[in-house]
C-alpha cells in the first residue's frame, strides 16, 4: 500500500518552515494520541503515520532527501514507526516542550550579571570640550563572607532532594508531561541549610563603587559610553554585565544645541538695528565681533562659521547662528517721549514706505482683503 505525502499527512505547505511542521505536528499528536482515544485503531494509525511524517520532516537531511526522491529517499530503518508501537507521550514530545519551557540538564546554572544605566549630567561646555567624571554606583557583588556560595561560613550547600541535582522536575499535566525549574532550588540544583548572616542565602550584597568615566569631545544628549564587566556580578560563577553611562547635557543659558550647531538670540537696540554697527558675542572659544548692518530687522540670523560644535561622530565643526531681537525701549522719560515722537512724524507722509517697508506691504494687502 503506498505511503501517503508526509506533507499532506501534517497538513502543511512544501515551503513550511521548521516551526510549522512542529506546530502541525503537536496537533496531529494531541488530536491522535492513543491515551485519548483508547481502542481506536485508526487513531493509532493516524498517530503512528504523523509521528512517521515529523520525523522525516524534521530532520534537515531526511526533508532534503524526501522532497527530491519520496519515500524511497528515506532510509526505511531511520524513519518509519520504530519498532512500530506508539512510546510514551512524554518521549514523543520531548523535543517539543524541550522547546517550548526551555528544559535544560541538571546543575547550578550559570548567568550573566545585569548591565546596568548611570545618567550623568554634563554642562554644555564639558561636553563639547571633554570631561573626565567620577561617578559611584550601587552594585551587586559576591558576598565576601561566604564567596558567592550564599551559605553560612564553614558549611556549603547540598544537592537539593527534590530534583537530585538536575534543577529540573517533572511535572505530570493531564496525559503529558513536561520539564521545568525545581520549586525548591529555582533550578540551581543545590540547596542551602544554614545561609549567610551577611547575604542571607543570597550569595551577593550591594555596595557602592566609584569608577572615572572619560567622556569624549563633543558627545550630546542620548550618547551612551559603555565600561565593560561593571555592572552587576554573575550568578555562579558567571561575568558581570556592563556598565552604559548615558549622557545628558544640561540646558544652557545662552547657547542651544542642534547637532554641530549653536544658536543664541542676540538683543540689539533700536539704534543699533537701525543704524548698524558691530556687536560682540559670546561664543564657547571666547568673544567673537558680530557685524550688524543699517536697517537690520528683528529676527534676522548671522552665521558665524566654525563657531559651533565639533561632533563626537566627526566631520566639520559646526556654525554659531546669531538671531538678533531688537528690543523695544522701556520706562521712557517724557524728554525721550517728545522725541520719539517728533521722528515719528518726520517719517510720515510720502516716504513712509520708503522707511517701513513691510508695514506699508502689510497695509495694502490689509486694505486689499477688506474691499
Amino acid at each position: 500500500m503506498a505511503k501517503r505525502d508526509c506533507y499532506e499527512i501534517l497538513e502543511v505547505s512544501r515551503t513550511a518552515t521548521e516551526a510549522e511542521i512542529k506546530k502541525a505536528y503537536r496537533r496531529m499528536a494531541m488530536k491522535y494520541h492513543p491515551d485519548r482515544n483508547p481502542d481506536n485503531a485508526d487513531a493509532e494509525e493516524h498517530f503512528k503515520e504523523a509521528k512517521e511524517a515529523y520525523e522525516i520532516l524534521s530532520d534537515a537531511q531526511k526533508r532534503t532527501a524526501y522532497d527530491q526522491f519520496g519515500h524511497e529517499g528515506v532510509n526505511p530503518s531511520g524513519g518509519g514507526h520504530r519498532g512500530g508501537g506508539a512510546g510514551g507521550f512524554s518521549d514523543i514530545f520531548g523535543d517539543v516542550f524541550n522547546d517550548i519551557f526551555g528544559a535544560s540538564g541538571g546543575g547550578r546554572q550559570s548567568h550573566r550579571g545585569a548591565d546596568l544605566r548611570y545618567h550623568l549630567d554634563l554642562t554644555l561646555e564639558e561636553a563639547v570640550a571633554g570631561t573626565t567624571q567620577k561617578i559611584r554606583i550601587p552594585v551587586q557583588v559576591d558576598c565576601k563572607t561566604c564567596d558567592g556560595s550564599g551559605a553560612k561560613k564553614g558549611t556549603k550547600a547540598v544537592t537539593c532532594t527534590t530534583c537530585a541535582g538536575h534543577g529540573q522536575v517533572r511535572m505530570q499535566q493531564g496525559f503529558f508531561s513536561v520539564q521545568q525549574p525545581c520549586p525548591h532550588c529555582h533550578g540551581t540544583g543545590q540547596m542551602i541549610k544554614e545561609p549567610c548572616s551577611d547575604c542571607h542565602g543570597e550569595g551577593q550584597t550591594q555596595e557602592h563603587k566609584t569608577l572615572s568615566v572619560k567622556v569624549p569631545p563633543g558627545v550630546d544628549t542620548g550618547d551612551r559610553i559603555r565600561l565593560s564587566g561593571e555592572g552587576e556580578a554573575g550568578a555562579g560563577g558567571a561575568g558581570a554585565g556592563d556598565l552604559y553611562v548615558e549622557m545628558q547635557v544640561q540646558r544652557h543659558d545662552v547657547f542651544t544645541r542642534d547637532g554641530s550647531n549653536l544658536y543664541c538670540d542676540v538683543p540689539i537696540s533700536f539704534v543699533s538695528a537701525t543704524l548698524g554697527g558691530e556687536l560682540e558675542v559670546p561664543t564657547l572659544q571666547g568673544k567673537a565681533s558680530l557685524k550688524v548692518p543699517e536697517g537690520t530687522q528683528t529676527g534676522q540670523q548671522f552665521r558665524l562659521r566654525s563657531k559651533g560644535i565639533k561632533s563626537v561622530r566627526g566631520g566639520a565643526v559646526g556654525d554659531l547662528m546669531c538671531r538678533v531681537i531688537v528690543e523695544t525701549p522701556v520706562k521712557l522719560s517724557k524728554k525721550q517721549k517728545e522725541l520719539l515722537q517728533e521722528f515719528e512724524q518726520t517719517l510720515q507722509g510720502s516716504s513712509h514706505s520708503k522707511h517701513s517697508p513691510k508695514h506699508s506691504s502689510w497695509l495694502d494687502a490689509v486694505k486689499k482683503f477688506f474691499d
